[in-house]
């Protein structure tokens, strides 16, 4: 810290423990200025000599008490006072960053001008803060944080403003010519130290270009707002270093930033959070989503203006791929139905589909740019990241029990046009729902389970699914087709097509009257029991069995030119086998239920047509 000392006699100020002070010396003291509490007893001489306004003072006390001056409202107090008075005695004081503001303007308050006497206080201050003071970065924010408590003065003779521009100039400069200490607050991270460079066995620091982004921290919120905006107006320092000014900032002035805000007093929060958004730049992805998603939580709770959340919103719609399903999960306040605010997510999935045209449309419009630098790519792959993420946020909602299907299905619609090369996120979301929410009826399940694509689930989502008691018949047998057909096509043939009985229940034909149409759809789209599963699950096992047996087959007699084809053709058929002896199943099932009830298929009661086989409960693999 830079300090000048003014003033060579001896401290002789002393005190008699009764808030009164008074210079040592064998002349009586012939004036008592008080200030507040505090009286001084002095010398008129000393004072008028070097100020202006005790001649003033003086002149008009002898009008009225004489001996006493009564002064309330000197900037500083007593403190700034006692060190105008002892430069006045010759006394030695050390002016420093602490102090040097308030002694200041004290001198201006007290009129210790040039024009007075030569070399007087307020030049000898001046040159201080010049040559020293705000040549010094970590004096310059002492110094100006010292300048808050003495407003308006302190802003009058632009202590403030010189300040301010001291420290963005030395913010802006090359980071090869920062020359002190490049930080005061934070120790050198462990791998600055590793990346330093070593020339002729002197370790050569690097400083970073973000070097002063945590001592600006120490700033209060209206210093600080002028000071990055100072710092962004010279136009040198680069976005991205702005973000991150304004993400330690939030970390630093924002109680429980990362895991919730916990501040007790909303209003400076509030303000806080504002002006971080207020002057976050223009440029994308200047801070990380998840910082955007972090201050959007804080915003919301604080109340901040409407504003503020759109401004947030649209930020984190135009970069959504890069966040994760935690950020996302922003809870409702109290007293809300839903336990996570999913119309906010809505919002800004609605963002991103807006920034995904906005986009496609400047694509169109300049082809030759479309050509170079490829953004369709970085389009698609925008999307298949955001699909993720909607997979997972919404296996997480769907653990609330109080979630509407309607409001689940919306979600998932909203990206359903988006690339996902597999659907097990989705199925995961599916069966957390249907976990959770056991009650939906059975056209309710149908209707979820539609928004997944069988033929895109692995191995491992196979497995788990054939197992599922959650699933409608349909779809586990949907899956199990599918996992036979992949088999089929591994091995060099065609997909082939779902079973004729497959497909008619796909399409609502099943049946020759619209009453066995309806009876049919309902058995299949009923949870299959464990029974139904097993024999599946014994099927396919001996399919799979006989698959093996005939490749291996097959490899054995390579002489033979169409022994694998052969194979493989037989292997079809028996897939097509296995469906066919379930739908007779069914079929058998409806037969049995209308015979033991007395009714047909075209049972007006629908009680009847939609009981199922009772199940034997165990538990499923989730």
């Amino acid at each position: 810290m830079k300090f000048m000392k003014l003033g060579s006699k001896p401290d002789s100020f002393q005190t008699d423990g009764n808030n009164a002070r008074y210079v040592a010396t064998e002349l009586a003291s012939d004036i008592v200025v008080s200030i507040g509490d505090v009286k001084f007893h002095l010398h008129k001489f000393p004072l008028l000599s070097k100020s202006a306004r005790f001649q003033k003072l003086v002149a008009t006390s002898n009008e009225g008490n004489g001996d006493e001056i009564d002064i309330h409202d000197i900037p500083g107090g007593p403190t700034a006072f006692e060190i105008c008075i002892k430069f006045c005695y010759g006394i030695t004081v050390t002016l420093n960053a602490h102090n040097v503001v308030a002694a200041r303007c004290a001198a201006e308050y007290l009129e210790m001008h040039e024009t007075k006497e030569k070399g007087n206080l307020v030049y000898k201050i001046e040159v201080f803060l010049n040559s020293s003071i705000l040549k010094s970065w970590k004096d310059s924010i002492l110094v100006l944080q010292s300048t808050k408590s003495l407003l308006p003065l302190s802003e009058e003779l632009k202590l403030v403003s010189h300040c301010i521009d001291s420290i963005a100039s030395k913010a802006s400069i090359d980071v090869s010519k920062v020359a002190w200490s490049y930080s005061y607050n934070r120790k050198k991270l462990s791998e600055e130290i590793a990346n330093d460079t070593i020339w002729n066995g002197v370790r050569t620091k690097l400083v970073p270009k973000d070097w002063w982004v945590e001592d600006l921290c120490e700033l209060g919120m209206d210093l600080y707002k002028r000071v990055l905006v100072n710092i962004t107006n010279k136009g040198i320092v680069s976005h991205e270093v702005i973000g991150e000014a304004l993400k330690a900032y939030a970390y630093r002035r924002l109680p429980g930033f990362s895991k919730g805000i916990q501040s007790r007093d909303v209003s400076k929060t509030r303000s806080i959070v504002e002006m971080i958004v207020q002057l976050l730049p223009s440029e994308r992805s200047t801070v990380s989503c998840s910082f955007l998603l972090k201050l959007l939580k804080a915003a919301i709770w604080v109340g901040s203006a409407d504003i503020a959340k759109d401004e947030l919103i649209i930020r984190i719609g135009q970069q959504l791929e890069e966040a994760c399903v935690s950020d996302l999960l922003i809870k409702n306040k109290s007293g809300e139905t839903l336990l996570y605010d999913v119309n906010l997510i809505h919002k800004i999935l609605d963002e991103f589909k807006m920034q995904e045209q906005k986009f496609g449309a400047d694509v169109t419009e300049d082809y030759e740019i479309q050509e170079i630098k490829r953004p369709d790519i970085l389009a698609e792959a925008s999307k298949l990241m955001v699909a993720k993420l909607v997979d997972g946020y919404l296996t997480e909602i769907a653990k609330d029990r109080n979630l509407p299907l309607s409001t689940f299905i919306d979600l998932a619609d909203m990206v359903s046009s988006y690339p996902r090369p597999s659907h097990d996120g989705l199925y995961r979301a599916i069966d957390m729902y249907l976990k959770e929410h056991p009650e939906i009826s059975k056209s309710e399940r149908k209707k979820t389970c539609k928004l997944m694509n069988c033929k895109k689930l692995s191995a491992d989502a196979c497995a788990h699914a054939v197992q599922n008691e959650r699933l409608p018949l349909r779809v586990v047998v949907q899956v199990l087709f599918f996992e036979q057909a992949r088999a089929a096509a591994s091995s060099g043939f065609s997909t082939p097509d779902l079973p004729k009985g497959m497909k008619n229940l796909n399409n609502g034909l099943h049946g020759s009257s619209r009453s066995a149409t309806t009876n049919a759809e309902e058995d299949w789209d009923a949870v299959a029991t464990a029974e139904e599963l097993l024999a599946l699950k014994g099927e396919i096992a001996a399919l799979r069995l006989r698959n093996g047996i005939e490749r291996s087959n097959s490899r054995d007699s390579k002489q033979y030119g169409d022994g694998a084809a052969i194979s493989k053709m037989k292997s079809l058929f028996m897939a097509k086998r296995v469906f066919s002896k379930l739908l007779s199943s069914k079929s058998r099932q409806k037969e049995n239920s209308g015979s033991d009830s007395s009714g047909s298929l075209g049972s007006a009661n629908p009680e009847e047509v939609k009981s199922t086989p009772s199940r034997k409960v165990r538990p499923s693999v989730s």
